[in-house]
């Protein structure tokens, strides 16, 4: 059995991996579903709630509970909190699984990834330092699927979801290199894995290294938000990776 620890990415608390911890903990794996720092039930927290304070919070959550073995998820935003504590604690994190995400670079943001269109409405609606979750046209036109949601899914995650930090997408990711060699998966949702593949042999900075022997590579075909979208499937494909031995 393995010990997992879920990260959701921007906008999003625990409550929306209820879908996937579920099949996960009725197979015997330890979860661990994350609200990150001022975000749902935590909304009300004040002070550094930006991507330092995110890596430190999973540090904490690792230690206080004594984990150890981790296979450790970051759904899209969370991709930089997660390769931020594996590169801080990598003897406690047995794989890395980005899951429709990818990894962040040393010294890089998630919003330097974002198109200049995306950062232009970005920056129109932050109100308090917050960025409220875009309308899902918007999100669909700058990439962000939500090939497998109905109007009433969609409907009940917006009305969850709640304004992100703007320290959160802005703070760049600051790395050692301690966590090169931990094991990583990236799981493709809303984009094809045979276009992923052709943007690592083209060189693609935002693919280095991904050809290379810790890298597991898997396809789950939905849209951006495959926890809501496929849960099931999306708990099947975390266990799989969780089961393949590490070097």
């Amino acid at each position: 059995m393995s010990t997992f620890v879920l990260v959701p990415g921007f906008w999003l608390g625990a409550w929306a991996w209820e879908g996937v911890a579920g099949p996960l903990r009725a197979a015997g794996h330890v979860v661990y579903p994350v609200t990150p720092p001022g975000i749902a039930e935590r909304a009300g927290e004040t002070g550094e709630l930006g991507l330092e304070a995110r890596i430190a919070d999973l540090a904490d959550l690792l230690v206080r509970e004594d984990l150890w073995d981790v296979v450790l998820v970051g759904h899209s935003g969370a991709c930089a909190p997660v390769g931020g504590v594996a590169d801080r604690m990598p003897e406690r994190v047995r794989r890395v699984v980005y899951l429709d995400s990818g990894p962040v670079a040393d010294g890089g943001s998630l919003y330097d990834m974002w198109p200049p269109s995306y950062r232009e409405f970005a920056e129109a609606t932050v109100v308090d330092g917050r960025l409220p979750m875009p309308p899902w046209d918007v999100q669909s036109a700058e990439g962000a699927s939500t090939e497998g949601l109905d109007e009433a899914v969609l409907a009940a995650v917006f009305e969850r979801a709640t304004p992100e930090p703007v320290g959160a997408f802005m703070d760049r990711l600051r790395l050692t290199g301690a966590g090169d060699a931990t094991a990583k998966a990236l799981v493709c949702c809303s984009f094809p894995l045979e276009q992923v593949r052709a943007m690592i042999a083209s060189g693609h900075p935002w693919f280095a290294g991904m050809d290379g022997p810790n890298w597991e590579l898997r396809e789950l075909p939905t849209g951006h938000w495959p926890m809501f979208s496929r849960p099931a499937d999306t708990a099947a494909v975390l266990a799989e990776l969780a089961a393949l031995p590490v070097s």
